[in-house]
């Protein structure tokens, strides 16, 4: 079961489900200039209470749009979850989303799940 972290307005949601010592977090809608920082503030939150997970997986299924600013939400989360050595994957990207994932060349640290 889908845990909501958020509903952040406009054009974003954000879920979560830990499973075993795995944190899944789903994000839904658009990932830009208008909503990452109230996304920023949302993951963080979540990520702080679960450090404990042995990996995070950022599903992008639900992500209708990501600009520059979301790659740079993502890297944020990416650099944070390494200082504890938890490694984070990104999953169900669409066609256009991967795009911008593999011109940004995230998956050279965020592997696909």
């Amino acid at each position: 079961m889908l845990s909501l972290l958020s509903n952040l307005g406009g054009d974003m949601e954000i879920k979560y489900k830990k499973s075993n010592s795995a944190l899944s977090v789903y994000i839904y809608g658009e990932l830009d200039e208008c909503t990452a920082s109230r996304a920023k503030i949302m993951l963080d939150k979540l990520l702080n209470d679960n450090l404990n997970s042995s990996k995070v997986i950022f599903d992008l299924s639900g992500l209708t749009f990501m600009d520059s600013t979301g790659i740079g939400l993502l890297i944020g989360r990416y650099k944070k979850l390494k200082q504890f050595n938890i490694p984070l994957y990104l999953s169900g990207a669409s066609v256009a989303t991967e795009k911008v994932i593999e011109l940004a060349g995230l998956y050279g640290i965020m592997p696909k799940y």
